[in-house]
């Protein structure tokens, strides 16, 4: 992947978290048809752009010949109900990338301050789980527990939404308070434990917030 297709991956993914975390923050404003909507709008998407863009350690420059001259990213993404300013409450100045637009960490295990603390996870949880109501439970068949008991294991939609929040608001905080420029790193992290925990928790909780929109 060149350099001005990464760049702009890079902060198109950046948006589309900061637009899940604004949705989650603010939950008691939609009405619950709304909230779900948004939900099923932005989970696939989150699930495709940390599934697809490669986050690596640097192995050195690469081919740059399809580089704009004026080093533009060019954007497609239509981000929909973003302000009409275009800002995503972030910095955007992210001057300091690599020269080649890779993603990528020195040797050695990356490390983030957390920035979800217990009162505001519990406080997106709840705001959720006061907008779906009734509909937050349901039974839950991929579970690890499953294994072991002939019961159906009761799930909180509200719950695994928050459990997304928690890495997406960690991510953008970093990537906000660095001024970008610990935007690969804070990525790296970020997708690894997207294919370590959170991927499957967004695949559970797409089923109950379907079942919601379409009975």
């Amino acid at each position: 992947m060149k350099k001005s297709e990464l760049r702009g991956r890079l902060l198109a993914v950046t948006a589309l978290a900061t637009r899940y975390c604004q949705a989650m923050q603010t939950a008691l404003e939609y009405e619950r048809e709304e909230f779900v909507a948004e939900m099923l709008n932005l989970l696939p998407r989150l699930y495709w752009e940390f599934s697809d863009i490669p986050a690596r350690r640097s192995t050195g420059l690469e081919d740059l010949s399809d580089a704009s001259a004026d080093g533009s990213v060019g954007l497609e993404e239509d981000f929909g109900d973003m302000p009409a300013d275009g800002s995503v409450g972030l910095e955007e100045d992210f001057g300091d990338m690599p020269a080649d637009g890779s993603v990528s960490l020195e040797e050695g295990e990356e490390y983030y301050a957390e920035y979800v603390d217990e009162e505001l996870y519990e406080s997106v949880r709840r705001q959720a789980e006061t907008v779906l109501g009734e509909d937050d439970t349901y039974l839950e068949t991929f579970e690890e527990d499953m294994k072991y008991s002939d019961t159906p294991i009761g799930a909180s939609v509200a719950e695994g939404l928050a459990d997304i929040f928690q890495p997406l608001y960690n991510f953008i905080s970093v990537v906000k308070d660095t001024d970008g420029e610990s935007l690969e790193g804070a990525f790296r992290v970020c997708k690894e434990g997207f294919e370590s925990y959170w991927a499957q928790t967004l695949c559970n909780v797409m089923r109950p917030l379907n079942a919601i929109r379409y009975r």
